[in-house]
């Protein structure tokens, strides 16, 4: 009897916001997340609203806006969540936030050096558009070296020894959520990690910043392509596509957060 109202009680605790379980946060995911989230918001606000207006204002050359400025949307959406790293009380509550974005830094900055021929600095253009392409790739280069040796720090943290057995989660993914997560998350590289993650963590209280994320992500780009929407070919492949993992993204926002908040209300009573 006594071990079902310990866990009852540590399960509210975690759906209100007592005591977690888990490791410590490390100081320099909160700085790199901080970092991160402002360079997102500000070069991620520049590329959608160059994007929105027709230029493409990208550090590569490209024949279309639409590209950088998808970019630049997948930036400005993720940076509020990426703000609020801060405010986790553990790791396992961001988790599924930061390590698919040191996957997107380390595959940004891979993808900028193979394809450096392309870049503005390379091929020449706007004056402001040739400095910026090289700074593109030195940022990248510093912010994924960060987010790997940041990422080393956090796991020499110890988890406390009650962490070690097996934790029940507070609220726990419905399973008919769980192969749309799988097949949705297998289409994308960075954001697809996190929504694997997702399943892994199998716990709604440890997504908050990841939910933010998605939803602010797919809104964002869909403002920009709905902007550009006779220079899409909608009957193609990669246009459907490009709309499902969309749809599929905001839908795992928006019932994420009414899936958590539920489990909030009925633990309350």
């Amino acid at each position: 009897m006594s071990t079902t109202g310990e866990r009852t009680t540590g399960e509210q605790a975690a759906v209100d916001g007592g005591t977690p379980v888990g490791r410590e946060l490390s100081p320099g995911v909160v700085v790199l997340s901080k970092v991160v989230g402002g360079v997102s918001l500000t070069v991620g606000a520049l590329l959608a609203a160059t994007g929105l207006a027709g230029y493409a204002a990208g550090a590569r050359v490209s024949p279309e806006a639409l590209s950088p400025g998808l970019l630049g949307a997948a930036m400005a959406g993720v940076a509020p969540a990426l703000l609020t790293v801060g405010r986790a009380r553990v790791w396992e509550e961001v988790r599924s936030l930061v390590l698919p974005l040191a996957t997107v830094l380390v595959g940004l900055f891979a993808v900028s050096l193979l394809n450096g021929g392309s870049l503005r600095a390379a091929k020449g253009g706007p004056l402001f558009l040739v400095p910026f392409s090289l700074g593109w790739v030195a940022t990248l280069g510093v912010l994924a070296l960060g987010a790997v040796g940041c990422l080393v720090a956090q796991y020499r943290v110890r988890a406390r020894p009650a962490d070690a057995g097996r934790r029940e989660p507070a609220a726990p993914l419905p399973g008919w959520s769980k192969p749309p997560l799988a097949v949705l998350g297998s289409g994308w590289l960075g954001i697809g990690a996190g929504l694997l993650a997702s399943l892994a963590e199998d716990d709604l209280t440890r997504l908050r910043p990841a939910l933010v994320a998605v939803s602010s992500v797919a809104l964002a780009a869909a403002v920009v392509l709905a902007v550009h929407a006779p220079e899409v070919d909608w009957a193609s492949g990669p246009g459907a596509s490009l709309v499902a993992l969309l749809a599929g993204l905001l839908a795992t926002g928006v019932s994420g957060r009414w899936l958590l908040t539920r489990a909030s209300r009925t633990t309350d009573g």
